[in-house]
Formats: structure tokens, C-alpha cells, sequence
């Protein structure tokens, strides 16, 4: 007979579910920046080809593949599709499989939880805060010129887009906590049938 499984707490639930919204919010950004990847690369082929190159092309099409790259990053860990080298741990009995795995995911949770300190200390919201936001005045007390750049053809603020490094060490943490909650066995781990895969099981 089949033992029933453990009712999941709430605060649990609540991080599960957050993850979950989070990757499907995920799901929405990959498609319309992969999109817009698409075609971005068409028309600068075809501007190329009719010879009236658009040279901001060149820039936004590298800035979305870095956006991508980030917010796919953080869907593939919590689809668990993150890179393992397993040639230890399978040998392991299933004990030590699971503390393998428990360590391994803190891991991932400790360092989106570095990440996101290292950007707050390098955005340094408080400062540039703290200085009315006046960005000249702001750098020439604390050397930090990240508020004052701008990208070369584009003239966007550099700040602006380099925001997907905290954006991605906060949700990297939100999935990160929800792998370590189902790795715990507080919940059973959740499918994720909208991004279509085979077995995610199979990757790690």
C-alpha cells in the first residue's frame, strides 16, 4: 500500500508557487526575446544586403542574446536542465545521493544569494540615492561610473541594461529555494509540462 504523502506547508507552497510564476514569466521573456533575436539578425541582413546598414543593430541584437542567455540560465535551473557531472554521486548510495544533492543545490542558492550582494554593493542604490541621483556628482565622489555610461550606438544608460545581473541572481535564488524545499522532501517535486520536455530527470 502506497504511503500518502506528506501535506505541504504553506510557506512552502508559497515558495514553489513563486517559482513557478517566476518561470512562467520566464517562458514569456524567452519567446519575445528570441523573437525579437530573430529579428533583429533579419534586418540587419537585410539593411546589410540593400547597403543601408543600421549599425544600432549590431548592439541590440548582442544585448538580447545576454538577456537570453541569463533568463534561460535561471528556467534551466529550475527545470533542473543545469549541467551535473554525476560520475561520483551515481556510485553513491541513495543516502549520500540525496545530501550530494542537498549540497549541491545550497550551493546554487548560496551563490544567487553573492550574486545579488555583489550587485547591490556594485549598483549601490543607497549611494547613487543618497546624491539626488545626479550621476555625475554621484561618480565623482565614489569612482563609480557605471551611472554615468552609455552604449556606443544605442546611447541607452549601461546601468539599465546590465540590471538582468540582479534580476537574475534574485530569481536564480527564488528557483534555487524551490529545488532545495522538493530536494528536502518538504514537497514533491513539480513537472513543468508548458516547456514541453522529455525528462528533465535525465539532465540532473
Amino acid at each position: 500500500m502506497k504511503d500518502p504523502e506528506r501535506p505541504v506547508s504553506f510557506p512552502v507552497r508559497l515558495a514553489l508557487d513563486a517559482s513557478d510564476v517566476l518561470l512562467e514569466i520566464e517562458r514569456i521573456l524567452l519567446t519575445a526575446l528570441m523573437g525579437l533575436l530573430v529579428a533583429l539578425v533579419l534586418l540587419n541582413v537585410t539593411t546589410r544586403y540593400a547597403g543601408l546598414p543600421i549599425y544600432w543593430v549590431d548592439e541590440a541584437a548582442v544585448y538580447a542574446v545576454v538577456w537570453l542567455t541569463f533568463i534561460g540560465a535561471s528556467a534551466m535551473t529550475r527545470l533542473r536542465m543545469d549541467f551535473a557531472v554525476a560520475m561520483l554521486t551515481e556510485k553513491l548510495p541513495a543516502a549520500w545521493q540525496r545530501v550530494a544533492r542537498l549540497v549541491s543545490t545550497g550551493s546554487v542558492l548560496v551563490f544567487g544569494l553573492a550574486m545579488l550582494l555583489m550587485c547591490w554593493l556594485w549598483m549601490d542604490p543607497l549611494g547613487i540615492a543618497g546624491k539626488g541621483f545626479d550621476a555625475k556628482e554621484y561618480a565623482a565622489e565614489s569612482f563609480n561610473f557605471l551611472y554615468t555610461e552609455r552604449t556606443q550606438t544605442l546611447e541607452w544608460p549601461v546601468w539599465v541594461l546590465q540590471l538582468i545581473m540582479p534580476i537574475f541572481a534574485a530569481c536564480l535564488c527564488i528557483h534555487a529555494l524551490a529545488l532545495l524545499l522538493e530536494d528536502a522532501g518538504f514537497a514533491p517535486r513539480r513537472t513543468h509540462e508548458r516547456f514541453q520536455l522529455g525528462s528533465s530527470d535525465t539532465v540532473n
